[in-house]
This record gives structure tokens, C-alpha cells and sequence, in this order.
């Protein structure tokens, strides 16, 4: 006799680093959503700051599956806080929904949307009136609000929807010369390749750069609505871009060199894949930025990193005079900077850029503007400028992450405390010169070389970092930090 599966369970209302996510139809649920967007709209009208008198919030919604549908629903439980929800005609990456809370003056934004998980999950970020998401301390008053039993009945009616898409690609083109880049890419004769991995970002760059897409010299791969997202999460990782790498390497064989942009499932994460099919995630992406930004432009501003991006940030960002700050990993820390002082550009090694001259927040076309415009200043394919960059301020170096799931949370309990309490004082041969502990625990080996170990806040998950002179030390370091960590 084959017994029934046990009914999955719920996960509590928690919000994470950016949002509250969870599987579909177990832990999101039109029941749990409804007091949870509602407790978030009541929020917002508090925390409103002084003389912001609007009663809008904005929805917005991603491609996931029962997403615009979602987005409908919780419009009534907006109107049931009695305010007033404006719902985007289509769905949108999240910074768009960012950038409209600005323009219109609005209280703030709800998005539905999952980011890069998996297909089969969903969820909601707020988004505040600044433009950006809302830090940990305001979703902890969403969360007591909760706890509180507060009912809030949902208002049905008919909900204004208005063109976030466009009016956020417009804002773009107005910050930088979409003619000259494309203009520029003819002289290069540099192809770009998009994938939007079937995300809310599709068809953005190529309406962002329409000479461009009409000379042939942009193009879009997977940017048709799959919820399914093909059989893998909608993130920026190497093994989920076969076909884009594919692409990039048949054109560049071709004789025409080619560079691939990728955004994640709601366009707020970049990646690019060079002329070779080289993986290019913000560890070096991020270098780039810098140079373009602060020598080509010559805008202000420091330079703000998390303590797991590669330390050619920092050695570029040195080599032009530029201050650095050193955060935990979460862009809410790179933002909080972002909206206290003059930030030139702010990155994680995830993929998630900001820019102080625009918004507070992870902007993926954003930064696909600015990456094809550094190209074309340059006048280099991806991969040349990289190297050329890495030549001048102090060598290349490789990088690599691996995500380890331990047994269970005592497991990670113990692995924590041990680190805590005694650092290893050499690592895979290596002498540790410094021990950080910004945000779990990095053991410094030397220049660009280092090792760093930490835990999902949330669940049994270890995340590995590390930074080399080569690909095969990267794999040594690593091989030997989950020998480290499988053995107590």
C-alpha cells in the first residue's frame, strides 16, 4: 500500500532581504496575500514623510504565473486600507515600478513578483516613496501589523491602469544618448545579444536602442512570456545561459564580435557573457562601471561594495581617486548609503547595480545602457576591456561561489559557532593574513585571494565565496571549504 504524500505546510509571513517569496499556492495564497499587501499599504500611508499627501500606491507585477492576477487582487485590498491603487497595463520589471512611485508622487509600490527563484514561487516587494525598497525595520512593522489580527476587507472596483513600461523607458533615454550608442555599435561592429530569460525585461533594450534593433545590430533571445521560465530559475548564472553563450560564440566565430546581456526574472539583476563566451557577472562588470563612470564621465561619488565583490572594485576605484565603503551583502545597505550621501556606483557580486545618478535601487537596463556605452567609449568588445582594465590595476583574478545545504539548522548552529569561535588560521596551504566579520566570516589569503563563508539567514544554506589568481586555486579553496564545513 503506497501512502498519500503529506500536505506541504506553509512557511510564516516573513520578509526577507528584499520581499516576501515562497511557493506558489502553499505559502502565497490570494488568503495570505490579501492582509499581508493590505498591512504594507497601511504602513506606507504611515511612514509617508512630511508633506507627501498622495494616497496612490502603485502594483506592479511581473511574468510569473497567476502574477497579473495576483496584482488585480491585491488592488482591492489597497482600496480597503482606503487608498488608492494604480495598477501598471502590463508587467514590468521591478525598477519600473520604482521609478513610477517617483514620478508619480506616490505613496510607494507593491510588486508581485518572485525575482530570480524558482518558477514555482511567487511574492511581493514594497518599494518606499524615495524609489527604492523599503528597509528591514519597515518590514517589521508590516509583520507586527500582522501579528496584530487587524482585518482590512477588500474593496472590489475598477482599478486606473497607466503605462509604467513606457513612461520608465522614457526616463532612460532621457539620462543617456541612445543615438550615439547605437551609431556606436555600427562602428564597432559589435553585436548585442539580450536574454531576458523570459522575464519582465523583454523587449526593453531593444526599445530602448530601436536603431540599433533595426540595423540588426541588437536582438533578443528567450524573450517570450514562459512562466515556466524554461525549466530553470530566471537568474544570471552561467549554467542556466547555454544558449545565450552558444549565440554570442557563433557570432563572434562569425566574424563579428558579439557581447550578451542577461537580466533575471523582474530586471533588476545584470550578467553579460563576452566575445569568447565568457561569464561576466558583476565581479567584473562592477570594475567596469567604476572606470566608465568616474573617468570617462568624471561623475561624483564613492564607490560602495559588499564584502563578498572582488577586490578589483576596490583596486580600480583606488587607481582614480575614489573612496570605497565595504557593506554586509543585501543592496538595502548599499541603498541606505545611496540615499545619505554622493554614491558614484554601488554592487553586489548577485548581480544587483545601482547608480547615484539615478535611483536608489537595482536597475538592470539601467546598467545595460551604461555597460554598452563603456563599450563604446572604449571602443573594445566586453572581453578586451576587462582585461585591459584587470592589466592596469593589478592582474586577473577568478572568482566562484558555491551554495552548500547543510543537514538542518543544527548543523548550521554548530558550523557557526565554531567559526566564530576559532577562524581557521590557514586555508587549502595558504597562511589567513585578516579575519572580517562585516557579514559572516572572510579569511583574506593575500591580494585578490580570499575565502568567504556565509549563512542564508533564513534557512540551512552555506554560501561559499572565493576569489584566486586562477580558476584551478578557486577550485582548490573551495573544494576545501565544504570538506571544512562537511566535517563538523
Amino acid at each position: 500500500m503506497v501512502s498519500a504524500p503529506l500536505p506541504l505546510e506553509a512557511s510564516p509571513i516573513v520578509f526577507g532581504t528584499d520581499g516576501w517569496r515562497g511557493i506558489l499556492g502553499v505559502d502565497i495564497t490570494v488568503e495570505r496575500l490579501l492582509p499581508v499587501a493590505a498591512a504594507a499599504a497601511r504602513e506606507l500611508e504611515h511612514a509617508a514623510p512630511e508633506g507627501l499627501n498622495s494616497r496612490e500606491v502603485v502594483i506592479g507585477y511581473d511574468r510569473r504565473f497567476l502574477a497579473p492576477e495576483l496584482a488585480e487582487a491585491i488592488a482591492a485590498a489597497v482600496r480597503g486600507a482606503e487608498l488608492v491603487p494604480v495598477l501598471t497595463d502590463s508587467a514590468i520589471p521591478t525598477p519600473a515600478a520604482s521609478w513610477a512611485v517617483v514620478e508619480r508622487g506616490a505613496l510607494g509600490a507593491l510588486v508581485i513578483t518572485a525575482s530570480h527563484n524558482p518558477p514555482e514561487w511567487l511574492g511581493l516587494k514594497i518599494k518606499g516613496p524615495f524609489g527604492g525598497s523599503v528597509e528591514g525595520s519597515f518590514t517589521k512593522r508590516v509583520e507586527q501589523r500582522l501579528a496584530a489580527g487587524g482585518i482590512t476587507v477588500p474593496i472590489p472596483g475598477a482599478t486606473l491602469r497607466f503605462d509604467a513600461m513606457g513612461t520608465y523607458l522614457a526616463g532612460l533615454q532621457a539620462k543617456v544618448d541612445t543615438a550615439a550608442l547605437s551609431s556606436g555599435l555600427e562602428r564597432l561592429g559589435l553585436q548585442v545579444i539580450v536574454d531576458p530569460m523570459h522575464g519582465s525585461a523583454a523587449g526593453g533594450l531593444s526599445r530602448l536602442l530601436p536603431e540599433a534593433a533595426a540595423a540588426g545590430h541588437l536582438r533578443e533571445i528567450r524573450s517570450h512570456r514562459d512562466p515556466l521560465f524554461g525549466g530553470n530559475p530566471p537568474e544570471p548564472l552561467a549554467p542556466y545561459l547555454g544558449e545565450l553563450i552558444a549565440e554570442v560564440r557563433a557570432s563572434t566565430l562569425a566574424g563579428r564580435p558579439a557581447v550578451g546581456i542577461v537580466f533575471d526574472g523582474d530586471g533588476d539583476r545584470i550578467a553579460a557573457v563576452d566575445e569568447h563566451g565568457r561569464f561576466c557577472s558583476t565581479q567584473l562588470l562592477m570594475p567596469l562601471f567604476i572606470d566608465h563612470l568616474a573617468r570617462a564621465r568624471q561623475l561624483p561619488g564613492m564607490v560602495i561594495k559588499t564584502v563578498s565583490g572582488s577586490d578589483l572594485m576596490q583596486q580600480v576605484a583606488e587607481d582614480l581617486g575614489r573612496p570605497v565603503l565595504e557593506k554586509a551583502v543585501g543592496f538595502k545597505y548599499i541603498a541606505a548609503e545611496m540615499l545619505s550621501g554622493t554614491v558614484l556606483v554601488g554592487g553586489e557580486e548577485s548581480g544587483g547595480v545601482g547608480f547615484g545618478m539615478h535611483l536608489p535601487e537595482r536597475d538592470a537596463l539601467f546598467a545595460a545602457l551604461l555597460l554598452i556605452e563603456a563599450l563604446v567609449e572604449g571602443g573594445l568588445p566586453l572581453g578586451a576591456r576587462i582585461d585591459a582594465l584587470q592589466q592596469r590595476c593589478g592582474g586577473a583574478a577568478a572568482y566562484d561561489r558555491l551554495d552548500l545545504r547543510l543537514p538542518d539548522m543544527a548543523t548550521r548552529g554548530r558550523l557557526e559557532a565554531f567559526l566564530a569561535a576559532t577562524p581557521p588560521a590557514e586555508v587549502a596551504g595558504a597562511a589567513v593574513q585578516e579575519v572580517i566579520t562585516t557579514d559572516g566570516v572572510k579569511l583574506r589569503l593575500g591580494p585578490s585571494h580570499w575565502l568567504m563563508l556565509r549563512f542564508s539567514g533564513t534557512e540551512p544554506l552555506l554560501r561559499l565565496y572565493c576569489e584566486a589568481p586562477s580558476q584551478d586555486r578557486v577550485a582548490a579553496v573551495l573544494h576545501w571549504a565544504r570538506q571544512l564545513a562537511e566535517g563538523i
